[in-house]
């Protein structure tokens, strides 16, 4: 857990990150359908989903202090370039930190067991979200890639928020920043290409002698670290911004379509009431008996034989 080794670290060959993934969708997915069929009831489990929130939320602020503490003073010295892409800027102390942010990916798989054991739908933005993370977190210690901490300190100040906000919701205490988390979420993803997208761009014009311009090298020591970095963030922000247009931009609709009983096709319901339909007609029949000296409607005449005001009437 010190060290990046690869077949004696914790989940630190591709063979087993692959596997516990295909577990954690069996898991969830046969575990839903397993619910539905025989239609055991939702579980409560209030107090281990805030227990498990609030450790989440402790566990990102601790280590996103530890790893600001590591990498401001290199930033401070010797600049944003060299934090994000010097060699040096991968220290021991910083490897440790990424090896417990890669765990923690595990431990958040547990937020979709709570979603399936509470019967609670799984949207594919969400499962999506955590098996394609911790690969990502994988790519990134076998490639060595400096600029990793600004991703993950990016994502654990989201994650202090978000499983806060969780914790609360759970304890019905009313949170009205639902919307500003998701908005926080798209603002990071954004944050992440920006620096991201440079790095690879320095790494490439570096690596492979392009005659671009550049600041200089970025380190990088598997080239699938770069590619998948860079697909993975961008499907992201993609997955998230969609997500939140219909979320959050749902148009109400103008009118609602009924049917009509008289005719079988679809009428726009008016804002008027029909019974202020009746009484709109039984007013124009009175202005015409004013006007014209006819005589005054019948009762029958009053009501219109329509299925519709009937129908209104029995009401």
């Amino acid at each position: 857990m010190l060290s990046w080794q690869p077949g004696r670290t914790p989940f630190s060959t591709f063979t087993g990150v692959a596997f516990t993934m295909a577990m954690y969708l069996t898991v969830v997915l046969g575990g839903r359908e397993l619910m539905r069929k025989y239609r055991i009831a939702p579980m409560e489990l209030r107090k281990p989903f805030v227990l498990h929130n609030v450790a989440l939320s402790l566990g990102s602020a601790l280590l996103l202090a530890c790893m600001l503490e590591e990498i401001l003073p290199i930033w401070y010295h010797h600049g944003f370039f060299a934090a994000i892409c010097a060699e040096s800027s991968w220290t021991p102390r910083m490897e440790t930190l990424y090896i417990f942010n890669y765990m923690f990916k595990f431990w958040e798989l547990a937020d979709t067991g709570f979603l399936v054991l509470k019967k609670k739908p799984l949207a594919f933005l969400h499962v999506y979200h955590h098996s394609a993370t911790a690969l990502l977190c994988f790519s990134q210690l076998i490639g060595r890639t400096s600029v990793s901490w600004v991703v993950i300190c990016l994502n654990l100040f989201v994650h202090v928020v978000m499983y806060a906000y969780y914790a609360l919701s759970s304890l019905k205490i009313r949170c009205p920043w639902k919307r500003a988390v998701t908005t926080l979420q798209i603002l990071q993803f954004i944050l992440d290409l920006a620096v991201v997208y440079f790095a690879s761009y320095c790494h490439t014009v570096a690596a492979y002698s392009l005659p671009l311009p550049v600041m200089g090298s970025c380190a990088a020591g598997k080239e699938h670290a770069v590619a998948s970095g860079c697909t993975i963030l961008s499907s992201y922000l993609v997955l998230f911004v969609i997500f939140y247009r219909k979320t959050y931009n749902r148009k109400p609709s103008r009118a609602k379509v009924t049917v009509s009983p008289a005719s079988g096709s679809p009428a726009a319901r008016s804002p008027v009431r029909e019974k202020d339909q009746s009484e709109v007609l039984t007013s124009s029949y009175k202005r015409v008996t004013r006007a014209g000296g006819l005589s005054a409607p019948s009762d029958a005449e009053k009501r219109p034989n329509t299925p519709q005001l009937e129908e209104a009437g029995k009401r």
